[in-house]
């Protein structure tokens, strides 16, 4: 099978390397870092599946084009990427569909915005309503921060145009979960939780970024965890767009919060997280490429299978990221960081730097994997590579995966 991979970040070169092991993978436009990359535009491609990363291009319609000149593809159309191109249309579909989420509100002008921000406790979260790469998400005790950054986003000074519509919900309390589901546009299948950390700072500190770390599996979860998400969550959503037409085929990513009155959702995304979905995917023992065609193709079937062990992520920085990353630096030790048993680096923010050599182009510049037999020998192994990576400036957050194990 030959599988075009659309994208260009650490989550692309982990979906190619792990359908390389059944497939020919051609990433577009890729970068430096990452095998197989082109240059070629996905729709002058030919492949037997089309695999689409990120969500900007989803919610720009390029599965619907794909699909127009008869290619299987993995992703929604323009109408199902609509969950995550507008969190106001998310919240109102997961309402219609019945499943469980926050008190929220949607604004499009400060007054009204600050007033239900004053009735609620906090802490306080403020949503763009559009796309913001990951950054568009305040959780803050402080209630002036939070109508500031009303102020700021309803203003387009934040975000632009994908800034003007806000979502507030009241806070929520509890450890959080990303469960990935394959849908095929009537069932769906869910794929081994994992947990990731969005905080830029150890101890959950600092501004959100689009994510510093994760591991699989999550030993503090019930059995059956995800299979009940699916049912609780995914279908009744997956049976509610298909009431309003939408023929939903891709990952939906459903992102909840364990609270004392048990999972409630957060968000839903429209496709693989990152770094989330990289401990999930390189854990798989069954055909990744099989299973997004079948998928694509409106016929899921078997269900996937896992090695025993364990994964974990962390993310390797550039200096300023998430506000401002400093780009441009050559990345020192990665061959020796490659070297360590059971790790794997995947390339998310890297240019050719010449000579063979990576430079930094992005802030989130390395995804380091280690893999072991459980939690601790992982987690052992992503630091000891991390500790080969230099470059002016570069940092990591030193405790991923460790409260689970203290």
């Amino acid at each position: 099978m030959r599988v075009v991979v659309v994208g260009s970040g650490g989550r692309e070169a982990c979906l190619a390397h792990v359908l390389s092991r059944t497939a020919e993978v051609v990433v577009t436009p890729g970068n430096a870092g990452i095998p197989g990359s082109v240059a070629t535009a996905p729709e002058e491609l030919d492949a037997d599946l089309f695999v689409i990363g990120p969500e900007a291009p989803l919610v720009d319609g390029l599965a619907d084009r794909l699909r127009a000149t008869g290619k299987l593809v993995f992703g929604p159309g323009a109408d199902g990427a609509q969950v995550e191109g507008s969190k106001a249309y998310m919240k109102e579909l997961a309402v219609a569909a019945g499943v469980p989420t926050a008190r929220h509100a949607t604004f499009d002008e400060v007054e009204p915005a600050v007033r239900f921000l004053r009735s609620l406790p906090p802490p306080w979260v403020v949503k763009t309503d559009g796309l913001a790469a990951g950054k568009g998400v305040l959780v803050t005790d402080d209630l002036a921060e939070a109508e500031a950054d009303v102020v700021a986003k309803l203003s387009g000074a934040s975000f632009g145009d994908a800034g003007r519509v806000v979502i507030i919900e009241e806070g929520m309390t509890g450890p959080e979960v990303s469960v990935f589901a394959l849908c095929d546009g009537t069932r769906a299948v869910a794929l081994v939780p994992a947990q990731d950390f969005k905080r830029v700072g150890d101890g959950d500190t600092g501004p959100n970024t689009g994510g510093m770390g994760a591991y699989c599996p999550l030993p503090w979860l019930d059995d059956g965890f995800a299979e009940d998400v699916v049912a609780r969550f995914v279908q009744p959503t997956l049976d509610e767009l298909r009431r309003r037409g939408i023929d939903y085929r891709g990952v939906l990513y459903t992102g909840l919060m364990v609270t004392p009155e048990g999972p409630k959702l957060v968000e839903y995304n429209i496709r693989f997280g990152d770094p989330d979905s990289q401990v999930v995917l390189v854990r798989l023992t069954s055909d990744l490429a099989a299973h997004l065609a079948a998928a694509a193709a409106g016929a899921l079937d078997e269900p996937p299978t896992y090695d025993d062990g364990a994964a974990v992520l962390v993310v390797a920085a550039a200096e300023g990221y998430p506000i401002e990353a400093v780009t441009g630096d050559v990345i020192g030790g990665l061959d020796a960081a490659r070297a360590v048993d059971g790790v794997t680096v995947f390339c998310a923010g890297v240019a050719s730097a010449g000579d063979g050599r990576l430079a930094t182009a992005g802030g989130r510049v390395l995804e380091v994997v280690g893999r072991g037999p459980d939690l601790p020998s992982a987690r052992s192994r992503a630091y000891e590579a991390l500790g080969h990576l230099r470059w002016p400036g570069a940092f990591h957050r030193t405790d991923i995966a460790n409260e689970v194990l203290t």
